[in-house]
């Protein structure tokens, strides 16, 4: 009976954080809408963010994107290479990355390299008492820090999502022409055939609210965290495993009502 009791009230206890955390979440959302539309409008910093979420993560999206492609095609290429069917394999390649994989991918890249960045960053300003010393001259915390965080990864999402939809169709053609040596001809032909624009306008949706998603969530975890240096780990840690369930789970619902 007690061990009932216990878990119950464990259960009661995630569940109170969860439902708190979710209003603090909303009500940032809130205000990040908010300074969006009003001034001031802090361009400088914007494009500060854009450069470190975009040209800042290019080298590893250029690494992974490459690869990803080479090995789809390796193992596609082996597949259809039974039906005599390898003249498809860059179409299967595209069509896979321009709806999931180069979003999802990118989602899980960007979280890693400058969305723990971002949770780092406003979580030591926190902890360090300088978002307070911000708020104590008048400037509003969520309009400089949040705001042009959450706009860059918004915008920039996209734009990476397609360079490594590119560079992944690529990577297949380089294993199709050297290991299976499919004719370009009928590899682009095929590729222009299966892979439709409005998949890879699909993707491209994705890759924004995943852009928004992952952004908001580190910099909420961040904007909240407590405890010192602990803290700032504990919060750099929840903001990415936080952003890539949510990427997951919202890629889900996307998919499904894309499908109808």
């Amino acid at each position: 009976m007690e061990f009932v009791l216990r878990s119950l009230e464990s259960f009661g206890s995630s569940l109170r954080k969860s439902v708190i955390g979710m209003g603090r979440y909303t009500l940032l959302l809130r205000e990040v809408f908010y300074w969006m539309v009003r001034p001031p409008y802090r361009v400088r910093l914007v494009f500060r963010q854009l450069h470190f979420v975009g040209n800042k993560s290019f080298n590893i999206i250029l690494l992974s994107s490459v690869f990803t492609g080479a090995v789809l095609g390796l193992q596609l290429g082996k597949i259809f290479g039974l039906f005599q069917a390898e003249g498809i394999m860059g179409a299967a390649t595209g069509k896979s990355l321009a709806l999931e994989l180069a979003p999802v991918m990118c989602g899980f890249i960007v979280t890693g390299r400058a969305g723990a960045a971002m949770a780092a960053e406003i979580a030591t300003m926190r902890v360090n008492e300088q978002i307070d010393a911000m708020e104590a001259m008048g400037v509003d915390p969520i309009s400089y820090l949040i705001v042009p965080r959450v706009l860059a990864a918004t915008l920039m999402m996209p734009v990476l999502s397609g360079i490594f939809l590119t560079l992944g169709v690529l990577g297949c053609y380089v294993v199709g022409q050297t290991l299976f040596k499919v004719d370009s001809q009928v590899f682009l032909s095929q590729l222009q055939q299966l892979v439709w624009v409005s998949d890879i306008r699909k993707g491209l949706f994705k890759a924004t609210v995943f852009g928004f998603i992952l952004s908001s969530v580190a910099c909420y975890r961040g904007y909240y965290a407590r405890g010192g240096a602990k803290g700032v780990g504990e919060a750099t840690t929840q903001a990415v495993v936080t952003s890539l369930l949510a990427i997951l789970i919202i890629d889900f619902f996307i998919t499904y009502f894309q499908m109808k």
